[in-house]
């Protein structure tokens, strides 16, 4: 048996200011911006460069009970992990953009790791994980 998670669904306040965060400053690739006329709402994809992975689905709040999750998808936790292949590279070029990190770079027995914050403040770990971790080359 084969199975993959194929996205993540991340709840947005607007598409555009979603898209122009994670494709102009993460410099995601947009994989689809698709109209959905039957729901009246659009089929968001983006994902990390070279990313063979989850992708994430910028889902609007389209419900007013959706809208307290905007920004707060895990509670507080860290609810990303994008996984890099040179952390100073782009922790650099993510602080020079003016990305928000609430916890400066570290050095852990599995990576480097800091933790950001996106446009609505849902927390991300930016890490690079150690070269004989499980998960470095997947």
């Amino acid at each position: 048996m084969k199975q993959n998670i194929v996205h993540v669904a991340l709840v947005v306040k607007d598409y555009d200011e979603a898209i122009d965060f994670y494709v102009n400053k993460l410099k995601f690739e947009l994989l689809e911006d698709s109209y959905q006329a039957e729901q009246d709402k659009r089929w968001v994809v983006v994902a990390p460069p070279n990313s063979h992975g989850v992708a994430l689905l910028l889902a609007k709040a389209s419900k007013p009970e959706q809208a307290p999750f905007i920004g707060n998808q895990a509670g507080g936790r860290v609810f990303l992990f994008l996984n890099t292949d040179d952390f100073w590279r782009d922790y650099e070029h993510m602080k020079a953009i003016g990305i928000h990190f609430i916890r400066e770079p570290k050095e852990q027995p599995y990576g480097t790791v800091a933790v950001f914050e996106d446009l609505y403040g849902n927390r991300w770990d930016l890490l690079q994980l150690n070269p004989d971790h499980p998960m470095a080359n997947r």
